[in-house]
């Protein structure tokens, strides 16, 4: 049920938060107001600022609490940004980081601080240049990032201060070995704990911050039960189900660390899998996507190629996230001023948005199951380049109800298979569902006979200089590609054999024509040795109302490792053999546009974000005449426009069909399609 704007908490409604990550030496340079005035320009509605933890910026009176030095004693800094904020209507969080404190704590106080294998303690910076003292990590599960700091920290924040959230900074459990975690690991497992830290149980670290969150959250709700509490979740490693558990809201950061180099940047999709992963919980308030300004926290004081920062912003609104600025310093310390131009610019195009996204429900026809692994990112990979709407699920939310809402469920490679989703599975398919399965799989019997193929299988080396051959007139995995018999092809492969009378082969192998040192030379003995073999490398295998299509080899290794058009047009083709008439939307195909599409009311929200170019972005190359067509069914037409760029758009509807032109887009932009 939603529920109306006017009786929404103020955390529950569009957020533009920005974060100016202060540096205790600049803490004289800030003007309450000025601050306040500047966020309001750069279009915040909201502010996260430090508070406590590693320092107080504030004059605390909890012992082992240290004071940032650097503070004015003419008037309480922190109390003065809060009201002035307040004025402007701008929300405040409290920004607190109990995982380092300085090394005159750990002199007093060492049993509080983590400790690596051999028992020393872990310090942060050591070798770092200037006067500063050092940094000690502190454990999780130690009295100060419990009840002897942490605690009554919080509880002196909310008693002297009004503030309006609190968000926990680098909150996560850090490696130990101390007494404590010891005694607790031992406890819990009934077992002493691995000197190895890969050898941990896997609910070992979740389970830490669990508790460690668990108790803070208990002190936030009794001392200001109306403030909420914000939590960090993780796209890779980390339990979203314990983290939803122990907090308000959820934020992630996909960070653009441009300086790992060329070879090593993140992928492009990070930010919009990062926002599709933390709306999969359901009657959960948007969540945060954190994007810093900087290249890399080794180049924090310097800002993103505009271009670039402008498409990784763009992804957290147009995959239903709300936005969080993360700024090294305030607006007057910040040297690079592109950053605030982009921030400034993009938050203006948020505000246009964000009154129709509020409460809108994503729209896909297909799921994909989320491993957090390369074979996941592969085919988010191909998903998203060929502008194809779908939801991510974890393995928990794999329920019949659940996969009844989409036509299709992809599973990578790598997915756990146990009795109960096989036979989730195949109720789904049997009902009218669509399942994409690649690569290596377990010889269970149902789990075979859902895929039509025998159980009689065998798994081959690694092949090179190998192809896969499109079988039969009118293929479908073909379309798109019937200029070509065969495409490329390498890796492992499931050598199986088809089993069941609606079973269909439509691609085989072709193996390796030649070692790989002697593909080149010489041409004239490169001729196929077998150029035709009965080995699958695609089985579509009807079941009750719906069909299996296996993949007995890895087309997300080949997506990530070659991006070749021919892999993407294959697993596009794959999608549309489910969907069928069924599909409801498309777009013309750009690699590098991304699409997706959003429900509210009487309405539709397409969103389109164009990442095209070799990233890093120096530039953002404008995509002309896009044209967008919509299945209507019975639905008709009222209005259709640019809630971005507020241009007029020309569009078609008739037998069924809703055809838009967008004449230019530049980053990002957002159509809402009205229904009578």
């Amino acid at each position: 049920m939603s529920i109306s704007t006017e009786s929404k908490s103020w955390w529950q409604k569009p957020l533009r938060v920005i974060q100016p990550n202060l540096q205790v030496r600049d803490t004289d340079l800030i003007d309450p107001a000025e601050l306040a005035a500047q966020m309001k320009d750069m279009g915040a509605n909201t502010i996260v600022f430090n508070v406590g933890g590693i320092y107080a910026w504030y004059h605390s009176q909890v012992k082992y609490h240290t004071i940032n030095e650097f503070l004015p004693t003419s008037f309480d800094l922190l109390k003065a940004v809060i009201e002035e904020c307040h004025k402007l209507d701008i929300r405040f969080i409290a920004r607190v980081d109990f995982s380092k404190a300085e090394d005159s704590i750990y002199l007093q106080r060492p049993d509080w601080f983590a400790r690596d294998i051999a028992g020393e303690p872990v310090t942060i910076g050591a070798l770092r240049p200037g006067n500063w003292s050092l940094l000690m990590s502190t454990c999780i599960n130690s009295a100060y990032r419990n009840d002897a700091v942490a605690v009554p920290v919080l509880q002196e924040i909310m008693s002297n201060y009004d503030i309006d959230g609190i968000f926990f900074n680098a909150p996560n459990y850090t490696v130990c070995f101390c007494e404590a975690c010891r005694r607790k690991y031992s406890t819990l497992y009934n077992t002493e704990m691995p000197s190895d830290r890969k050898q941990f149980h896997p609910d070992w670290a979740s389970t830490c911050m669990r508790d460690n969150m668990d108790n803070l959250y208990a002190t936030i709700k009794q001392t200001g039960k109306d403030i909420p509490m914000i939590l960090y979740y993780n796209l890779y490693h980390d339990n979203l189900f314990d983290r939803a558990e122990t907090t308000d809201m959820l934020c992630t950061e996909p960070q653009d660390i441009l300086s790992l180099g060329h070879h090593h940047i993140p992928e492009f999709w990070k930010p919009a899998l990062s926002m599709k992963m933390g709306r999969s919980l359901p009657d959960r308030p948007t969540p945060f996507g954190i994007v810093h300004s900087s290249p890399g926290m080794d180049w924090r004081h310097t800002g993103l190629p505009p271009a670039e920062y402008s498409f990784w912003l763009s992804q957290i609104p147009a995959h239903g996230g709300s936005i969080w600025h993360s700024l090294t310093g305030i607006p007057n310390t910040i040297g690079d001023k592109r950053i605030l131009d982009v921030v400034k610019s993009f938050n203006l195009n948020v505000e246009k948005v964000e009154s129709y996204m509020d409460e809108a429900i994503a729209s896909a026809q297909i799921a994909m199951m989320w491993t957090a692994d390369a074979s996941a990112e592969g085919w988010a990979d191909g998903l998203i380049n060929m502008q194809i709407p779908f939801d991510v699920l974890l393995e928990a939310q794999a329920t019949p109800d659940k996969l009844s809402e989409y036509k299709g469920l992809v599973i990578p490679e790598g997915m756990k298979y146990n009795d109960s989703f096989i036979s989730i599975l195949t109720h789904y398919v049997e009902a009218g569902g669509h399942i994409f399965v690649e690569g290596t799989i377990p010889n269970h019997p149902e789990l075979l006979k859902l895929l039509g193929i025998s159980e009689d299988f065998y798994i081959s080396e690694p092949l090179t200089a190998s192809y896969l051959r499109f079988e039969g007139a009118n293929n479908p995995l073909q379309k798109g590609l019937e200029h070509t018999e065969i495409i490329a092809h390498r890796g492992k492969v499931l050598y199986v054999l088809p089993n069941g009378a609606n079973t269909q082969v439509l691609a085989t192998l072709v193996p390796p024509f030649s070692p790989m040192e002697s593909v080149g030379a010489p041409p004239e003995r490169a001729s196929l040795p077998v150029s035709h073999t009965d080995l699958p490398l695609a089985v579509w295998n009807a079941v009750g109302k719906g069909h299996a299509l296996y993949l007995p080899f890895s087309l997300s290794h080949l997506i990530n490792e070659y991006k070749l058009g021919e892999h993407y047009q294959v697993l596009s083709n794959a999608i549309d053999m489910a969907l069928g008439k069924d599909k409801f939307i498309e777009v013309s195909n750009y690699q590098g546009l991304q699409m997706t599409v959003f429900e509210k009311n009487n309405t539709l929200l397409v969103h389109l974000v164009n990442g095209v170019g070799r990233r890093p972005l120096s530039t953002n190359i404008p995509l002309h005449e896009i044209i967008v067509k919509l299945k209507l069914d019975s639905k008709k037409v009222k209005a259709v426009r640019q809630l971005i760029s507020e241009q007029p758009l020309s569009f078609e509807s008739s037998n069924g069909k809703l055809s838009i032109t967008v004449p230019k887009l530049d980053i990002w932009e957002c159509l809402l399609i009205e229904f009578e």
